[in-house]
């Protein structure tokens, strides 16, 4: 699978924020957070500072959720990444 021009297709990765304080946030919580953070499955055609494997934060509010082959994936574009690992 290729994603053409921008697009990036990610696995979401499941994190439990703890806060300074020592609680830990909720799943209703990280809902409400704007960015969540990712594994990259495959960069699209036009991709160039992003690569296969790299993990990054992106902005959850513009991304959207594909079945493929029978997995759910997220996909976004390179503009909505704001943090690359």
């Amino acid at each position: 699978m290729q994603p053409i021009n921008k697009y990036i297709i990610i696995k979401d990765i499941e994190e439990q924020v703890t806060t300074e304080s020592g609680l830990l946030l909720s799943g209703a919580d990280m809902e409400n957070m704007r960015y969540a953070k990712g594994k990259v499955i495959a960069p699209g055609t036009e991709v160039k500072n992003i690569a296969k494997g790299d993990v990054v934060y992106y902005d959850k509010r513009q991304a959207f959720i594909m079945i493929i082959k029978e997995n759910p994936v997220t996909i976004i574009q390179e503009r909505d990444v704001v943090v690359v690992e």
